[in-house]
């Protein structure tokens, strides 16, 4: 019986040391922070996945993922140092650039356009000539309307031709309703399988055929102070991201789970089916033969960024 007591302490010993051990290691994780472009969505499944499986701890983080309260949020609070990492738009980061926000590029996520021109099918539009006589509605944002003013006229359209109107965020309730003939600023991993979802026939033409550069649609970001002061927290965060990449394409919708157990149902509840359409959509765009998930092309960025500043001032 006395043996039993000892072993029994030993073990009650062994548990509260390892314990102990555990809560400091925890204590010990560098705390950053990562503001995602929107709600959670398909697209961040890979943070999740890192997350979930403890990627990020194991390179001795303690990441907290946190939405924005408004689309310009990400880039602000990356740039004024008030959170250590941020998804945001290629062109977004260069116009912020040129205002001498401090943000610089860690890594592409998407690598390609996922804002397009959707419309019914039923439309028939050919190419973006056709939209002479007809409304597209798009969400305020000017660069849109540069996106629209390219293809149309590169197309051969007359621009001034198409009436172009505000709906703010309603895109797909502006051709559901056939308030507007096309919308622009729609992306074809969200508006276009959730307008499929509600039986709608949907085609698209993407701006990239039709005189826009492509371009980085979603990028990680940093503070430029913070990532040229702590290299080490920045290789750590991407590499369980990398990791959590990997699973995800290994195992999509098994890691899609994951983030629909991470959703927001309170404010942007998802749907199983159109995540998976998205996430498929998307898979196709987060790397390529040539181009690994994460790596940047620095020609790549320059050209759509003397694009957009040559167009964008006369726009």
């Amino acid at each position: 019986m006395k043996f039993l007591k000892i072993k029994m302490i030993a073990v009650v010993s062994t548990l509260i040391f390892l314990s102990a051990c555990q809560t400091e290691a925890q204590n010990n994780l560098k705390q950053v922070e990562i503001m995602l472009d929107w709600y959670p969505n398909a697209v961040h499944t890979f943070l999740y996945v890192a997350l979930e499986e403890g990627y990020f701890e194991e390179e001795g983080l303690d990441v907290d993922i946190v939405f924005p309260a408004n689309p310009s949020d990400p880039i602000q609070l990356a740039g004024s140092g008030a959170i250590e990492f941020a998804i945001s738009y290629q062109n977004n980061i260069i116009l912020a650039q040129e205002e001498d926000l401090p943000v610089s590029v860690v890594a592409p996520i998407v690598r390609s356009p996922l804002n397009h021109l959707l419309f019914l099918s039923s439309q028939n539009f050919n190419s973006p000539a056709d939209l002479e006589g007809h409304t597209v509605g798009y969400s305020g944002i000017a660069l849109n309307e540069l996106y629209l003013k390219t293809m149309v006229e590169l197309d051969g359209g007359d621009f001034s031709k198409v009436n172009v109107i505000d709906v703010g965020f309603e895109l797909g309730p502006a051709i559901m309703s056939e308030r507007t003939d096309a919308i622009i600023g729609a992306y074809i991993n969200h508006e276009y399988p959730v307008l499929q979802h509600k039986g709608f026939d949907i085609d698209y033409l993407n701006p990239a055929d039709y005189g826009v550069p492509s371009y980085y649609e979603l990028v990680l970001i940093a503070n430029s102070s913070f990532l040229s002061e702590n290299e080490d927290i920045v290789n750590a965060f991407w590499s369980a991201a990398e990791k959590g990449y990997s699973d995800m394409k290994e195992d999509p919708y098994g890691s899609l789970d994951i983030l629909l157990q991470n959703q927001d149902e309170g404010n942007f509840p998802l749907i199983e089916s159109v995540e998976r359409e998205s996430l498929d959509i998307l898979l196709e765009k987060m790397e390529s033969p040539n181009e690994p998930f994460g790596s940047f092309d620095q020609a790549h960025w320059d050209d759509g960024k003397q694009w957009l500043l040559s167009n964008y001032e006369q726009n």
